[in-house]
This record gives structure tokens, C-alpha cells and sequence, in this order.
């Protein structure tokens, strides 16, 4: 075999390798990567299904409910404009309470019940996921609209 070919089959197997290491890390990555949605948005059918995602928000006063073995539960997750059920099976953080911020990541099951795999909690009193405070954020934005539209309405509706 001539120099000049060795050389061309050399780079076309490093091309080759390259090329299959390349593919496997975007393989990988497209695997593990996990989307956030509010629960706004799941109700509106963004989320995917049969899929894993985190769904973020605000855990609801009085929702937390405890099953008799102890480490079953279920909770309400709410951006103020939706809310979303949440079942889940461990131990919660130490951090996890009513009222408080929370990021649960697991999928959507028949019924709308999200089956949750893990619970994150806010790790201190003024931290809140970026991505739930802007959907609670968004929540506020709409219901606030939503109000001054009714007021307005309303406003017209008794001068005539």
C-alpha cells in the first residue's frame, strides 16, 4: 500500500471514530435531557407524554395528604392559575412544605395524576426554581388581565 493511501485511510477511520463518538454523546444527552413545565402548561397539553419531565410550582396549602405506610403521599402543585396532583413514593427533603416552591420530576399518568420520581425543594427562604417563578410569575400576569378585563366589563355593563 502506497503512503498516500495509508494516509487517506488513516483520516477516513479517525473521521469514522469521531463521527460514532459524536453520535453517542448527543445520544446521551438527548436521553437524560429533562423539560420543565408549569402546571398551566401541562393543562394546556404541552408536556409530552410517556416521557419524563419537572413539573414546578407552589406546593398548596392543606393538599399534602400521607398514606398509611408512610412514605406514599400525594400533593397538590399549583403556578396560582392551575394545579396539578402529584403522587409520590420516598422520603421528601427536609425542606418540602406547604406554601413553599417545589420541582418534582416523573411523568403524567391516566387521569392527569403526575407520578413523581423525585422532589426537589427550595433550599432557602428566598429561592425559588427560575423557571417556577416565572411561570408563577406568568400566572399572576394572566389572572391580573383576567381581573381588569372583568372590572372593565363590568364598569360598562352599569353605565348602561
Amino acid at each position: 500500500m502506497k503512503p498516500r493511501h495509508k494516509r487517506i485511510a488513516l483520516i477516513v477511520g479517525g473521521l469514522a471514530i469521531l463521527g460514532i463518538a459524536a453520535m453517542l454523546v448527543l445520544n446521551a444527552f438527548q436521553s437524560n435531557l429533562v423539560f420543565f413545565f408549569s402546571p398551566t402548561q401541562v393543562a394546556a397539553g404541552e408536556a409530552p407524554t410517556g416521557k419524563s419531565f419537572r413539573i414546578g410550582g407552589m406546593v398548596k396549602e392543606g393538599s399534602l395528604e400521607r398514606q398509611p405506610d408512610g412514605i406514599t403521599l400525594r400533593f397538590v402543585v399549583t403556578d396560582t392559575d392551575k394545579e396539578m396532583t402529584v403522587a409520590y413514593q420516598g422520603i421528601l427533603p427536609d425542606l418540602f412544605r406547604e406554601g413553599k416552591g417545589v420541582v418534582a420530576q416523573g411523568k403524567l399518568g391516566d387521569g392527569g395524576l403526575f407520578t413523581a420520581s423525585e422532589v426537589l425543594a427550595k433550599h432557602d427562604e428566598n429561592y425559588m426554581p427560575p423557571e417556577a417563578a416565572k411561570a408563577v410569575g406568568d400566572a399572576h400576569e394572566r389572572a391580573a388581565a383576567n381581573k381588569a378585563a372583568v372590572e372593565a366589563a363590568s364598569q360598562t355593563t352599569i353605565k348602561q
